[in-house]
């Protein structure tokens, strides 16, 4: 391990509680942005699997759920598009702008199409324009960071908070819709949250400065030509699959599971490969394998809030509060509260720990092994029929979520932009988000594991398999800190 550089100077440009002012914009459209995300995502399930008497689409509970599993994981897949276009084409600033366009569109079409039609409609635009504004806005914090700024994990922490307030307030506001007025109207509200987010970034978009406005490497004439041809072979591809039989809404989750392992070999092979990687780029892309391996495990049973646990709660859990009963779908904002509360302290103690804290490999096994106790917890619960499981019980379980996921997730962010190669940046980004999408998959290809009677055994087999993760994860994490070379 070579010795660690001086963390530099705090940047002389306008700052906002002791951050660069351009964190304030992306905190600001990341919070709508998942204000809308969370808000449809909460209800979707619901949206697919109720009958058609309550107002959904009364698809099979094991279809919806991976329904739901895959469209999470395509959201993430899409941030490869996403890079692509801001190394290629627009840049990072422009391309989270345009995202954010095209997400508005996706809620709009779920809000005013019917059927499977406006499903796929929605989703697949939703997919595409989230894919563009998650893997930019997060490289684009990145770059108001100088390397070694001991501010930059507060930085991502904070930002991380914009983030839950959204996802908080998203199912709050749908869920209260679609419960009093029907599922269409909580999709609306999605589509007015996602505007907002557009309409505040384009008023403080000068705050960026010039950060994400230079296009690395853009397209020749011929070049464009050929990509446009390549995403009509995938588009044709993704038709005779489903023309076929080949791909169903029933197998789905296990499809975008396949193709993500498959693009994120592919991914890191041309990384490791490329002549424009320098050698300690190169052995910094290797760190990450097993980072992102521990990040697509704690994936897998975080994002279970959307399948396995969004049927847990619609079936098991009492939400009656002093004689009101409260949406289902509200277990969608429970955990952003803990985050909420607890980001403020996260950020305050990375911050005052500096170089004292625990590596990154350390703050991953730590988050695995934490889920994974997550899951164990609701084993004394399990055995009950019925809305039997006290709603505060389950509160108390989704704060060690929280707890796990802030020891993870925001410092995932923030080593993915030091571990990034100099002309894979976006891209880098939009590996690291294949992580969290590998994951959400398997939320979905888990989900047809569960049922109430097999709660036990579910809940019990999964929270033992993560916490060996992130017992492996820990052992060797001297070694990943090595490869990392000299990035804490």
């Amino acid at each position: 391990m070579t010795d660690l550089a001086p963390p530099a100077p705090h940047p002389t440009h306008p700052t906002r509680f002791g951050h660069p002012i351009g964190l304030v914009n992306l905190f600001g459209v990341e919070l709508w942005e998942r204000f809308s995300f969370y808000g449809m995502l909460t209800i979707l399930g619901y949206y697919l699997y109720y009958s058609l008497e309550d107002g959904g689409l009364g698809l099979p509970k094991a279809t919806a759920t991976g329904i739901v599993g895959a469209y999470g994981g395509l959201v993430y897949l899409s941030t490869v598009l996403g890079g692509w276009m801001a190394d290629r084409v627009l840049g990072m600033e422009r391309t989270v702008f345009y995202g954010g366009v095209v997400v508005m569109c996706g809620h709009i079409a779920l809000a005013i199409l019917p059927g499977l039609t406006g499903v796929a409609i929605g989703l697949v635009l939703i997919a595409l324009g989230a894919g563009a504004l998650k893997a930019n806005a997060s490289s684009l914090l990145g770059t108001l960071y100088e390397q070694g700024d001991p501010r930059r994990d507060g930085g991502f922490t904070l930002f991380y908070l914009g983030i839950n307030l959204g996802a908080f307030a998203g199912p709050l506001i749908t869920g209260l819709l679609q419960t009093n007025l029907g599922f269409h109207y909580g999709f609306g509200a999605a589509a007015i949250g996602m505007a907002l987010g557009l309409t505040q970034y384009v008023v403080f978009r000068r705050n960026l400065g010039e950060h994400g406005r230079v296009v690395p490497h853009p397209l020749s004439g011929n070049a464009l030509w050929r990509s446009a041809a390549v995403a009509a072979a995938v588009v044709v591809v993704i038709a005779v699959g489903f023309a076929t039989g080949l791909v169903t809404l029933a197998n789905l989750s296990q499809v975008t599971t396949g193709i993500i392992v498959l693009a994120s070999v592919g991914y890191f092979a041309v990384m490791l490969s490329s002549p424009r990687v320098a050698k300690v780029e190169r052995t910094r892309v290797r760190a990450f394998i097993p980072l992102f391996i521990a990040n697509a495990v704690f994936w897998s049973l975080f994002q279970q809030i959307f399948t396995v646990l969004a049927v847990y709660s619609d079936e098991r859990i009492n939400w009656t509060v002093f004689g009101w009963t409260a949406p289902s779908s509200w277990i969608g904002s429970m955990e952003p509260v803990w985050i909420i509360l607890l980001s403020p302290v996260f950020a305050v103690l990375w911050t005052k720990l500096g170089r004292r804290a625990p590596t990154t490999p350390r703050k991953f096994a730590y988050g695995v092994i934490g889920m994974g106790l997550a899951f164990l917890l609701f084993l004394p619960l399990a055995g009950g029929e019925g809305r039997t499981v006290p709603v505060l019980a389950v509160a108390a379980i989704l704060a060690a979520f929280a707890v796990s996921e802030l020891l993870l997730s925001p410092i995932g962010l923030s080593v993915t932009t030091q571990l990034a190669p100099n002309d894979f940046r976006a891209q880098m980004m939009a590996l690291y988000f294949f992580s969290v999408g590998l994951g959400t998959a398997l939320s979905g290809v888990l989900a047809g594991y569960y049922s109430a009677e097999n709660e036990v055994a579910y809940f019990g087999i999964i929270g033992v398999a993560a916490v060996a993760v992130g017992v492996v994860v820990w052992l060797i994490a001297p070694r990943i800190t090595t490869l990392m070379d000299g990035v804490h």
